[in-house]
């Protein structure tokens, strides 16, 4: 009988978010996969946890999985484990679960912490739709999705690194214009948990004067069109809101 990949949520900050079913699948997988063996290994230790770990992160995932696969389909369940939070989203994870996927083996995912979801709930913008970016391109990309995100008729959110909040502030300001209602969350669940809200413009001025420590969650409010405007909005990727009233309860 084959086994199962456990994707493993942990928190994003206070450790006491870890739920006791994810501590068990842990301690009773034979390999946990962390993105970082040694962040992981804070949190193993914490909760007396002695699987052994092996490196899956963004510069190995592309190598070949199959003796992975090949462990879970002779039987073993391993788990996957990011540095914090739902692997998968924005850390290693999809390619993994899609080849699991493509081989007919089982993968389940528990759920748990991910930083995007109190960030956007926190803002006060409206939830009931909205868009996940994830970390905006770099360079190469990043004019055109900032134009994308900017005609978007719903609450969207980016993921920063504090040394660029203050830039990717500026360039929001300039495509949604500086009267555009955000929230900026950072360290989410830990000590200094905080979240601004204004509009681009102030938020841009405040943390170009204030460097921002700690994970970085932008939540943004949609363009709103005129009344009787029905538009839907089109775009070349074809990327879809989320709406929070079709997900299952």
């Amino acid at each position: 009988m084959a086994g199962k990949l456990y994707i493993v949520p942990t928190p994003v900050g206070n450790l006491g978010d870890m739920t006791p079913r994810a501590v068990e699948v842990l301690k009773t997988a034979s390999l946990v996969l962390a993105e970082d063996t040694r962040t992981s290994a804070v949190l193993m230790r914490h909760f007396g946890i002695d699987t052994p770990m092996a490196s899956h992160h963004k510069f190995n995932e592309h190598k070949p999985l199959d003796p992975i696969l090949d462990r879970i389909a002779a039987g073993e369940d391993i788990a996957l484990v990011s540095d914090a939070g739902t692997p998968g989203i924005s850390d290693p994870g999809f390619m993994l679960a899609r080849e699991c996927r493509r081989r007919g083996l089982t993968v389940e995912t528990l759920p748990g912490p991910t930083a995007f979801v109190p960030a956007l709930v926190n803002s006060g913008l409206p939830c009931d739709r909205f868009f996940f970016e994830g970390f905006l391109p770099p360079k190469k990309g990043r004019a055109t999705r900032l134009a994308f995100l900017a005609d978007l008729p719903v609450t969207f959110i980016v993921y920063e690194s504090p040394l660029r909040v203050a830039k990717t502030l500026q360039a929001l300001a300039e495509v949604c214009g500086p009267d555009r209602e955000a929230a900026v969350c950072r360290e989410i669940s830990k000590l200094h948990d905080t979240t601004h809200r204004g509009t681009l413009g102030e938020l841009a001025a405040y943390f170009t004067e204030n460097n921002a420590r700690g994970e970085i969650v932008i939540v943004v409010s949609g363009l709103e069109r005129p009344k009787g405007d029905d538009r839907r909005h089109k775009n070349k990727y074809k990327s879809e809101p989320v709406d929070a009233t079709d997900q299952d309860e």
